[in-house]
């Protein structure tokens, strides 16, 4: 079998990393670190995010390579039964700018980090992400994070890895800490 090169076609595929499991947006987050260690371009869409992380700060030392946005607004988004309109309006708004990264030639990966929580407290519909990866360029991997991955998104994707809680220090009342969960 021979070995891939850079000057063989790319296809890319559609990913999804969910489970309740941690490490989700820090294995989407290594695939860029990895693709940008072959100098292709990133471009990550942060759903529910609005809090400073150190991931915002690596990523600046990997400019051009990467480029990550947020669309969620600061502390916790709390969601009771309906979503807020402030919410919605955000997850749309970061939909149509990884949907302007995906179609723009500049990216070979696109992550929608946490977009299947943005489906599961419906800031957008299954539909929605069906059919932007309708619109996937054959050349561009897709990484969709986030807990509650629904079936339809699953059905879709190419590869689906499942993160399980086995054993987590947050259940012993250990807050998220710098450089490790944020």
């Amino acid at each position: 079998m021979p070995t891939p090169t850079h000057d063989q076609p790319f296809r890319g595929y559609i990913q999804v990393y969910t489970g309740n499991g941690k490490g989700k947006t820090t294995a989407a987050l290594g695939q860029a670190l990895r693709a940008a260690g072959r100098q292709w371009r990133t471009y990550i869409g942060q759903f529910l995010k609005g809090s400073p992380s150190g991931e915002l700060v690596a990523v600046k030392s990997l400019e051009p390579y990467i480029t990550i946005e947020q669309f969620g607004r600061q502390g916790f988004l709390v969601i009771d039964e309906t979503p807020g309109e402030e919410d919605v309006e955000r997850a749309r708004r970061g939909l149509d700018k990884c949907r302007e990264a995906m179609r723009s030639g500049q990216y070979r990966l696109v992550i929608l980090d946490e977009v299947c929580v943005a489906l599961y407290f419906k800031l957008l519909a299954d539909k929605d992400i069906l059919d932007f990866l309708d619109e996937k360029p054959p050349d561009v991997e897709i990484i969709l994070t986030g807990r509650y991955a629904s079936p339809s998104v699953v059905e879709r994707a190419d590869l689906v890895t499942e993160m399980r809680d086995i054993k987590h220090y947050g259940e012993k009342g250990v807050p998220a800490r710098d450089g490790i969960e944020k």
